[in-house]
C-alpha cells in the first residue's frame, strides 16, 4: 500500500481499517498463488520441470543443440523455482490448455515470450531461441517483482475462460479487478460547465481546445493552457472561461466512478474476501474487487490478464469458414515463414483487418518498406509510434542498402544486425548494458527503467556508470559517449521485443489468411465489425478493391452473420468464392429468433420459391408487420418479388400467413381433420408502382446502416470524376488549405453559440470516407435550406486541424442538380 498511497499517508491508515473490518490478511510483499492440483503427490516445482521436459521432446525432437537448450531450461527453472513462481506458471499453463482444447484462440503477449519454459509448457507460442529473446527481460535473479504473463483470447470467448477459472478454482476464489475512472481534463471542464448551468457550447469550446494526451501520459488542464495559445488567451480574457477552468482544476484527477478492469482477474488460494473487499459491478452481476490492481498486488495477489482481442475472433472465424467451404484445416501456429502472397498483400497496402498494421500512416510505410520477413513486420510495429517513427525512413534505407549499416563497436553487430544497426527494442538496450557496459541483469533492468523515465539526476548517474563500464570493457571513450547518446535518444521509446514478436506473429497470421483466403477472411472481418457502420463501409470498400462483391441480405443465401456465397462462375480448376452476403442478423428490426426460424426452414425444405411459398412455410410468432417490412425493405426478398408491390400487399400477406398458421394448428388436432379448410384466402397481389431507386437506397440505409445496391451519389458520378479532391483526400490536406469537394450530407447537429446564434456540425460522406463540416452562424443563415440529411452537395472551404482531427470550415455550399452548373 505504501507504493500506492505514498503521497497520501492517511489513505494507508484508512485501507488498514477497511482490511481489519473485512477480516482481510494484508501482508505486503508476500505473494500468494492459486492452489494447483498436482497428481502423484509431486511438488509444483517437480510438475513444472516434468512438463517442461515433455515440451522439449515435442517441440525440439530433432534439435542438434539440445545441450544448450537444456542449460537454458535449467537456468530458467532455477530462477522460477527459487522465487516460488512454479504454481503461477502451472495455473497459467492450465488456463491456456483449456482455451486451446475448447477451440478458443489465444495469444500470450509481453515479456513472457522470452521464456523457453513458457514456450515448452504451452504458455506462449513464440520460440524465444528463434527470435533471440532474453529470459532476463521477463525474469532475472535480481528482479523483486513477480513475472507478468498477459493472456489474449478471442473476444467472443473471453467469458468462457473466466467461467472455467471460476469452476476450476472456486467461485469465491475468483474476482475481476475493479478500476477507478478519474476525472480527466476534458471531462472535468464539461462537468463543471454543466453543474454551473452554463451553455453546453461553452464547455464544448473549452474542452476541444485541450489536446489529447500522448505516449501514455494524460493531458492536464495546466499543461493544456501552456500548450494552446487560444486556450490561454480565453482563460486570461474571459471571466466565465476562467471560472470554469479554475473549478475544473480542483476536481481534475478525482475518482469519478468504479468499473471493471478490461483484463485483470485475480485468483486466491483461500476465499477472496480474505484479501480484498468485493462488490457487484455498477451495472451488472460480475463480482469485482474494491481494491484497484496496485492495491491488489500490495495485498499479495498476482493479477492475471485476460484480454479479449477482436482479431483473434476474426482469425478463429476465418479458419472455421475455410474449413466449412474448402474442408481445409489451417494450422495457424505453423504457417510458412515467407509466404509470398502475404508480403505482396502488405506491400500493396491491403491492411484493413490485419492486426496492428492497419491505418493510413502504417500502410504508407509498409508500402515503402516492402516487407519480406516477420522481422520487418516486428520492426514496423515497434517503430510506428511517437518518437521512433522518425527512424522508419532510415530503417528502410538500410534495408535496401546494407552498406549504410555502421556499428560503433563490432560487438554491437551481434545484437543489432536484425534491425540494420538501429536500436529498436528495449531488449537491445539490456543486451548492450550487460554485454558491453558490464551491468548485471538486475542493474540493466533498473537502467532500462531509469532512461525511460528520464529523471535528470538518475540519468546523470547512469551516464557515468554506462560510459565507465563500456571503457572498462575495451571501448574508446569517444565511441562510448556516442553509444550513450544513441541509447539516451531512443531508449525512452524502445519497445519490448517479446511483445513485438507476439503481436508480429498475429499480424502475420491475419495477413496470411487475408492473402490466401480473401473472401473468407473479409467475411470474418465484416461479422466482427457488425454494428459499426463506418467500419463496415470501409470493409466493403476494401472488398471492392479486392474484387470481392458484397451483396444485400437474401433469404435464400444469407445465414445469421455475413456469409461467403459460392460463386456461380468457374475459373480454372473450380468455383471461385468471391461474393459475400449480408447476414440476416444485420437487418434492423428483424430479430434473431425469426432470422433463425427462416434459416432452419430453408435448411429443412430448401429454398423459398415465391412470396406465397415463404408465407406458407415460415409460421413463426415473430413474423409480423415490423419484421416483414425489414425483410422486404432491406432487399432480402428481392428474388421473390418487387419491393414496392410486396409492401403494398403486406396486410393481405400477413393475413394469409396467419390463416395458414391456424390451418396448420387445426390439422394437427383430431377434429381439425374434419373441418372445412377452404376458408384460407388465396394470396392475390394487387398491382402498384414499383419502388424507386431512391426509396430502395433510403430503406437500405435505414435497415442496414449503409447503401448496398447503389449510392445517392451515383447519379452525379460525372461531376465527382471532375473533382480532384474527394473526401478522403480532403482529410489529408494541411491546416488552412483551401478545398473543394463533393459528398452527401449524412448527419446534421445543431448547437447554439455563446451569442445565442445557430451553427452546425455536419457529417459529409462519399463512397468510402466521411469528414466533419463546420457551418458557422453566417453560413448557416445563407445555406440552411440546402443543409438537409440526404442532400448531395458541392462544398468549398478550408481544412481545419484541431488535435489532429480534420474538418472543413464551410465558405460555400451548392446542391448538386439544383442548377445548370450544379
Amino acid at each position: 500500500m505504501e507504493k500506492l498511497f505514498k503521497d497520501y499517508p492517511e489513505a494507508i491508515e484508512n485501507t488498514a481499517k477497511v482490511a481489519e473490518m473485512c477480516n482481510i490478511k494484508l501482508e505486503l510483499g508476500n505473494w500468494v498463488f492459486p492452489k494447483i492440483e498436482i497428481p502423484s503427490g509431486k511438488t509444483a516445482e517437480e510438475e513444472l520441470r516434468d512438463n517442461t521436459q515433455k515440451g522439449l521432446e515435442e517441440k525440439f525432437k530433432n534439435a542438434e543443440n539440445k545441450e544448450k537448450l537444456q542449460e537454458r531450461i535449467d537456468y530458467e527453472l532455477d530462477i522460477i523455482n527459487q522465487k516460488g513462481y512454479a504454481p503461477y506458471f502451472l495455473a497459467v499453463a492450465d488456463i491456456i490448455k483449456f482455451a486451446k482444447e475448447s477451440g478458443i484462440f489465444t495469444n500470450t503477449r509481453g515479456s513472457a515470450a522470452g521464456s523457453l519454459v513458457s514456450y515448452l509448457v504451452g504458455i506462449t507460442n513464440i520460440d524465444p531461441i528463434k527470435f533471440k529473446l532474453p529470459f532476463e527481460r521477463f525474469l532475472n535473479p535480481e528482479r523483486p517483482s513477480p513475472p507478468d504473463i498477459d493472456m489474449d483470447f478471442a473476444d467472443d470467448r473471453r467469458e468462457d475462460v473466466i467461467d472455467y477459472v471460476k469452476e476450476k478454482f472456486g467461485k469465491d476464489h475468483v474476482a475481476q479487478i475493479g478500476t477507478f475512472g478519474t476525472m480527466a481534463a476534458r471531462a472535468a471542464v464539461r462537468d463543471v460547465t454543466r453543474a454551473l448551468g452554463k451553455p453546453y457550447s461553452l464547455g464544448d469550446q473549452i474542452a476541444k481546445l485541450i489536446p489529447m494526451g500522448s505516449q501514455g501520459f494524460a493531458m492536464t488542464i495546466e499543461k493544456a493552457i501552456k500548450m494552446t495559445p487560444e486556450l490561454k488567451k480565453m482563460y486570461e480574457s474571459d471571466k466565465e472561461v476562467k471560472e470554469v477552468i479554475d473549478l475544473a482544476k480542483k476536481i481534475e484527477g478525482c475518482a469519478r466512478h468504479i468499473s471493471v478492469h478490461a483484463a485483470g482477474v485475480v485468483i486466491s488460494p483461500t476465499k477472496m474476501t480474505d484479501f480484498t473487499p468485493l462488490q457487484f459491478e455498477p451495472k451488472g452481476e460480475k463480482i469485482i474487487t474494491q481494491y484497484d490492481m496496485h492495491a491488489i498486488e500490495d495485498a499479495g495477489l498476482l493479477k492475471f490478464d485476460f484480454l479479449g482481442i477482436k482479431n483473434l475472433t476474426i482469425l478463429a472465424n476465418a479458419i472455421k469458414i475455410v474449413k466449412k467451404i474448402h474442408n481445409t484445416d489451417v494450422d495457424i501456429d505453423n504457417l510458412p515463414d515467407e509466404d509470398e502472397k502475404t508480403f505482396e498483400l502488405l506491400t500493396e497496402g491491403r491492411t484493413i483487418g490485419v492486426f496492428q498494421l492497419g491505418g493510413a500512416g502504417m500502410t504508407k510505410w509498409l508500402k515503402e518498406l516492402k516487407p519480406k520477413s516477420i522481422w520487418d513486420i516486428m520492426a514496423m510495429i515497434a517503430l510506428y509510434r511517437p518518437g521512433p517513427i522518425d527512424c522508419i525512413p532510415d530503417y528502410i534505407k538500410r534495408k535496401e542498402n546494407p552498406s549504410l549499416v555502421k556499428y560503433t563497436d563490432e560487438r554491437l553487430k551481434k545484437i543489432l544486425e536484425p534491425t540494420y544497426g538501429i536500436t529498436i527494442y528495449q531488449d537491445d538496450v539490456l543486451l548492450i548494458a550487460t554485454q558491453i557496459a558490464g551491468y548485471s541483469w538486475g542493474e540493466a533492468d533498473k537502467f532500462r527503467k531509469a532512461i525511460g523515465k528520464k529523471i535528470p539526476k538518475v540519468m546523470a548517474e547512469q551516464k557515468e556508470k554506462f560510459i565507465g563500464g563500456c571503457i572498462e570493457n575495451g571501448m574508446e571513450k569517444r565511441k562510448a559517449e556516442e553509444l550513450w547518446i544513441t541509447i539516451e535518444a531512443f531508449a525512452a521509446y524502445g519497445f519490448n521485443k517479446a511483445h513485438t514478436a507476439s503481436y508480429g506473429k498475429v499480424a502475420y497470421q491475419t495477413a496470411y489468411m487475408k492473402a490466401n483466403y480473401p473472401a473468407e477472411f473479409m467475411t470474418a472481418v465484416l461479422t466482427s465489425d457488425s454494428g459499426d457502420t463506418d467500419k463496415i463501409a470501409a470493409d466493403i470498400a476494401e472488398c471492392k478493391a479486392m474484387d470481392i462483391s458484397v451483396l444485400p441480405p437474401d433469404i435464400n443465401e444469407s445465414f445469421g452473420d455475413f456469409t461467403v456465397v459460392r460463386a456461380k462462375v468457374e475459373k480454372g480448376e473450380g468455383p471461385i468464392h468471391k461474393t459475400i452476403r449480408f447476414g440476416l442478423y444485420t437487418i434492423k428490426n428483424l430479430g434473431s429468433e425469426i432470422a433463425n426460424a427462416i434459416i432452419e426452414e430453408r435448411k429443412r425444405n430448401g429454398e423459398f420459391k415465391s412470396f406465397s411459398d415463404f408465407l406458407d412455410r415460415v409460421l413463426h410468432k415473430n413474423l409480423n408487420k415490423k419484421s416483414m417490412e425489414a425483410l422486404i425493405k432491406s432487399g432480402a426478398m428481392d428474388n421473390l418479388g418487387e419491393r414496392g408491390q410486396m409492401l403494398f400487399n403486406l396486410d393481405e400477406a400477413l393475413n394469409y400467413n396467419k390463416e395458414t398458421a391456424k390451418n396448420g394448428q387445426a390439422q394437427a388436432s383430431l377434429f381439425g381433420l374434419m373441418e372445412d379448410q377452404s376458408s384460407i384466402p388465396d394470396l392475390r397481389m394487387k398491382e402498384t408502382a414499383p419502388a424507386t431507386q431512391e426509396e430502395k437506397l433510403l430503406w437500405e440505409k435505414e435497415l442496414l446502416g449503409l447503401y448496398i445496391s447503389g449510392h445517392p451519389l451515383d447519379k452525379f458520378k460525372e461531376k465527382l470524376e471532375k473533382i480532384k479532391t474527394n473526401v478522403g483526400k480532403a482529410k489529408k490536406l494541411p491546416n488552412g488549405y483551401p478545398v473543394v469537394t463533393v459528398g452527401m450530407i449524412e448527419e446534421v447537429k445543431q448547437i447554439m453559440t455563446k451569442k445565442n446564434e445557430q451553427m452546425l456540425f455536419v457529417k459529409l460522406s462519399d463512397y468510402e470516407n466521411s469528414v466533419e463540416m463546420v457551418v458557422f452562424p453566417r453560413m448557416f443563415e445563407k445555406y440552411k435550406d440546402i443543409i438537409r440529411e440526404g442532400n448531395c452537395v458541392a462544398v468549398k472551404g478550408s481544412v481545419s486541424l484541431r488535435n489532429g482531427d480534420p474538418s472543413i470550415i464551410v465558405d460555400q455550399i451548392k446542391e448538386l442538380g439544383a442548377g445548370p452548373d450544379a
